[in-house]
């Protein structure tokens, strides 16, 4: 007997240490999973946090330079290790920034007292005098040097073109002017000190004969003109008068107005100081005596193009100048008391506020990568680090509409790459994030009815053997890869459904119906008949019933396409506004519905299937029919199972990629058009991401993308598991 509780006692000290060993295996599992999750939290938030941070500028101590007079033009290359300065003496003097008081490293005399001086538009670093005999000379300097043995100097290169550049005479010089360094077709326009105002360009020639050169003197309706601006390819002049501005477009062989705007939109407080071109010369930045700066572009109305007033800046009156950004749509703004600040136009983000200097500079530029600002003041040059990498990005340029240059309103826009040199990222997260909404609503909208109901039959109503065969292949479905669903809906459903499009759409509504109609007349069926068929077997009935629907769909769609849409039901469509795509959210709902449906048949069947058998005995001996007992009884205790499984496939929907990836245009469109495409945000994030500069905007907005996938699915799965256990402690009681 004692030896007896003693192997007992052992074995219960083995069970003892066993169950510590498994309940520490699974609590470690546990907390692994939630740290795991924890870290891929922190993981894409340490990557996505840089892009809302505030740009920073490190001053240096400003290096005195008594040798050099005061500079119509400075610039630095982008290492800050060499800078040139233009002289009003019309001399180049490059510096090395190692030790500016020394003698300047390379000189070059490029006019010999010029009378005026100009500049190309920002990023372009063409620069141009006018001497006293009224030539004009155009010139780029570059940096070549690098202050080390065996390196190139650096150089100026000057236009090579065939125009004659002689612009005026001695007796009337040239008091401004500006140009398009449109190698080797330049445009030049210029204002004399008598006031006649000059253009004057070369046009190609065909059968490659030289250039021809076109001279253009403008009316004396435009001789007063306080400031002059010329887009880089010389199609239009901008001519201010106070806070009138002329519009002017070349035509062949001349500049024609336009149209004339009023800068100050009738308010005569915002009158005008200045304009300057933005980088890419698309938009206009427009100065105001009273701080406020407002930006201005073409837009397209009434099939005309019109300067357009898009957004302003209010910025204080103590404002003394502006620098536009050499490549991207920001400016900096520089203030009496040495305040600077930069807004990035696009965005409306206010990215820099410091006071950096004691007084505003006289003259200030970047260096052609942005990283480096060089100023001038008082004999002195201050070259500071800036370090701006996200100013095109801020939560209401991505969530709200943004007014791009070149489009007619405000707009939700995802386009982060294009051909053209001036292109601007345009990052909102709105159309992707709509894509994704769409793509996993039209597949909830095919797949939770089929697989919910489909459960309810398979678990209560079918017979346990046919149930041992349709809930493993439905199950096994699920094994089938989503790249193996995608490739075969895009490359050969996709091409069908558009052949087919009115037999795909009268099936939606007829299949449905027709089996609703079934259920019915099943019931008008005699008795005795009904019961020859054993209980659970009804599915086999409704195949052939299915299978003839579907050849009578087939065989009536052609009739129905003559007869109400006149033959071609894609070309209704369209007359009538409906675009389509061959790629479409209907192909891709077809095909996310079906790898969705396996995920919420087996859970929401086996969360039926498991509703105690005495439930439903009870409720049946009470009285209840089969239908109040499934209703009332069987699916109210499933509730919480079919609610999660819902849930399961919603988040299974949602973060699809491979399907939505191949399925679909990936045209990330607003529209709910089910006949259209779309763009998701895991596609974004699957074609984008290798192509994406680690470090750069693009990047870490994928990174957020991907942030909002995690946070959504998460969301979703752990309101499904509140709900659940809100609903299980409710029928608990049952």
């Amino acid at each position: 007997m004692a030896q007896a509780e003693f192997s007992l006692q052992e074995k219960d000290k083995k069970r003892l240490i066993k169950d510590r060993l498994v309940r520490l295996a699974v609590t470690s599992g546990g907390v692994g999973v939630l740290a795991a999750l924890i870290l891929i939290f922190v993981y894409l938030a340490m990557v996505i946090i840089p892009l809302f941070s505030d740009a920073e500028i490190k001053t240096n101590q400003a290096i005195r330079a008594t040798h050099i007079e005061t500079p119509l033009a400075i610039s630095v290359d982008d290492y800050a290790q060499l800078a040139f300065v233009l002289t009003q003496s019309g001399e180049i003097q490059y510096l090395s920034m190692d030790d500016p008081t020394k003698p300047a490293v390379y000189t070059q005399q490029i006019v010999q007292k010029p009378v005026a001086f100009s500049q190309s538009a920002p990023g372009l670093g063409w620069y141009g005098f006018v001497d006293g005999q009224g030539k004009a000379n155009l010139f780029k300097p570059e940096f070549n040097a690098t202050l080390r043995e065996n390196t190139r100097p650096p150089e100026v290169i000057e236009l090579d073109t065939s125009m004659d550049l002689t612009l005026s005479t001695p007796q009337d010089p040239v008091t401004q002017f500006v140009f398009a360094a449109s190698t080797p077709l330049p445009t030049v326009v210029w204002q004399m000190q008598s006031g006649e105002v000059k253009a004057r360009w070369q046009v190609a020639s065909s059968l490659g004969t030289s250039p021809t050169t076109i001279d253009f003197t403008f009316s004396s309706g435009f001789n007063t003109p306080q400031q002059m601006l010329l887009t880089p390819d010389g199609e239009t002049l901008y001519l201010r008068d106070g806070s009138e501005l002329i519009v002017l477009k070349k035509t062949a062989r001349k500049f024609a107005v336009r149209e004339v705007v009023d800068l100050t939109q009738g308010d005569k407080k915002h009158s005008v100081r200045t304009i300057d071109l933005l980088a890419g010369a698309y938009s206009l930045l427009v100065t105001h005596n009273d701080g406020r700066v407002s930006q201005w572009f073409d837009t397209l109305q009434e099939e005309k193009r019109t300067l357009t007033h898009i957004r302003d800046f209010k910025l204080a009156s103590e404002l003394k100048y502006l620098l536009p950004d050499s490549h991207r749509k920001g400016f900096y703004s520089f203030y009496t008391n040495g305040t600077l600040q930069s807004h990035y136009t696009t965005s409306e983000k206010l990215v820099l506020f410091k006071r950096a200097y004691h007084q505003a500079p006289a003259i200030a530029a970047m260096s052609n990568n942005e990283r480096y600002l060089i100023t001038w003041q008082n004999n002195a040059l201050n070259v500071a680090e800036v370090d701006n990498a996200y100013p095109e990005i801020s939560l209401s340029s991505l969530w709200q509409e943004v007014w791009y240059e070149g489009y007619p309103e405000p707009e939700f826009v995802w386009q982060s790459t294009s051909a053209s040199d001036n292109f601007e990222a345009k990052f909102s997260l709105v159309p992707i994030a709509f894509g994704t909404i769409k793509a996993a609503m039209f597949a909830m909208l095919f797949s939770v009815p089929l697989a919910v109901l489909g459960a309810i039959y398979t678990a209560y109503f079918m017979s346990p053997r046919m149930r041992r065969v349709v809930k493993p292949s439905i199950e096994l479905m699920e094994a089938l890869p989503t790249v193996i669903i995608g490739f075969l809906a895009g490359l050969w459903f996709a091409p069908i459904v558009e052949d087919h499009l009115i037999t795909i759409v009268v099936m939606l509504f007829v299949l449905p119906l027709s089996t609703m109609i079934m259920g019915g007349l099943w019931a008008l069926i005699p008795q005795p008949l009904r019961n020859r068929l054993p209980n659970g077997w009804h599915a086999l009935v409704l195949m052939p019933v299915i299978l003839v629907l579907i050849g009578l769909g087939v065989w009536i769609s052609p009739t129905i396409e003559q007869t109400f849409f006149g033959g071609d039901m894609r070309l209704f469509l369209t007359e009538h506004g409906i675009g389509y795509d061959q790629r479409n959210a209907l192909v891709v709902g077809l095909a996310m519905g079906f790898a969705v449906i396996p995920t919420i048949f087996t859970i929401a069947e086996d969360a039926i299937f498991s509703v105690p058998k005495h439930l439903s005995d009870g409720s049946l001996a009470l009285g209840a029919t089969p239908w109040q007992t499934l209703i009332y009884v069987v699916l109210l205790t499933a509730s919480p199972g079919i609610f999660s499984a819902i849930m399961m496939g919603l988040g299974r929907a949602v973060g699809e990629t491979m399907i939505v990836l191949m399925a679909t245009g990936n045209t990330p469109l607003m529209d709910w058009n089910i006949l259209e495409g779309l763009r998701s945000l895991s596609a974004t994030i699957a074609v984008e991401l290798p192509e994406s500069e680690v470090g750069s905007s693009h990047y870490r907005l994928l990174f957020l993308a991907a942030l909002i996938l995690f946070v959504f699915t998460f969301a979703v799965n752990a309101l499904a598991e509140w709900v659940r256990q809100r609903l299980r402690d409710k029928y608990r009681a049952l």
